[in-house]
């Protein structure tokens, strides 16, 4: 699994009603997209719980890096973004867990999001061990709708995202509007953490 998400800071009197209606017309297009396990459409609007900006803000967790690419370079989705806001950089993070939650059968509008830089020079095997901890504990919490963990290696981050079937529940500093979820694979998702542990 693959997770990556890209931010596209707006300026504070803009319109956020813009990226409402894009992801009403556009959304659909990816309800299909190969190997994808899903994308959230997220937006965060300045004033609204605690976020100090307006951002279009996708997040997707892809089955493997073959879809993924196809979106960015292959003429598979992403030159829309580009031609309409430029060119912004991707986070990307390797998949370490996923599980649907407690309201999976109800349909995801929130979402939430926990960042965590590692420690310079810690083995990761404590800190990431511990994220999977946090991680199992919010995948049994009411009101979740799935959870991902992922590490970026090259930066040694951490990032927890959750999926909410209402308001977002806890203490995460990002918190989102999800406008839209597609999610062609999700089945096709490994469910659980994706490394044996001792």
């Amino acid at each position: 699994m693959y997770a990556m998400q890209y931010e596209i800071t707006l300026p504070a009197d803009y319109d956020m009603g813009i990226i409402r209606d894009r992801v009403a017309g556009r959304g659909r297009l990816t309800d299909a997209y190969e190997g994808l396990g899903f994308k959230a459409y997220l937006v965060r609007e300045r004033g609204t719980d605690g976020s100090p900006v307006n951002q279009y803000a996708p997040f997707y967790l892809w089955g493997d890096t073959a879809g993924m690419n196809r979106f960015l370079w292959g003429g598979g989705g992403f030159g829309g973004i580009v031609g309409d806001f430029g060119r912004p950089g991707v986070h990307h993070w390797t998949g370490a867990a996923f599980r649907p939650g407690p309201a999976h059968g109800s349909a995801p509008w929130a979402a939430s999001r926990l960042r965590e830089r590692l420690p310079e020079g810690a083995d990761p095997r404590e800190p990431v061990a511990r994220a999977l901890r946090r991680w199992e504990e919010r995948c049994a919490a009411p009101g979740v709708h799935a959870a991902l963990l992922a590490v970026d290696p090259r930066h040694w981050e951490i990032v927890q995202l959750t999926l909410w079937d209402d308001a977002v529940a806890g203490d995460d500093p990002d918190r989102y509007a999800l406008l839209h979820l597609s999610a062609p694979h999700w089945r096709d998702l490994p469910v659980g953490s994706r490394w044996p542990r001792d």
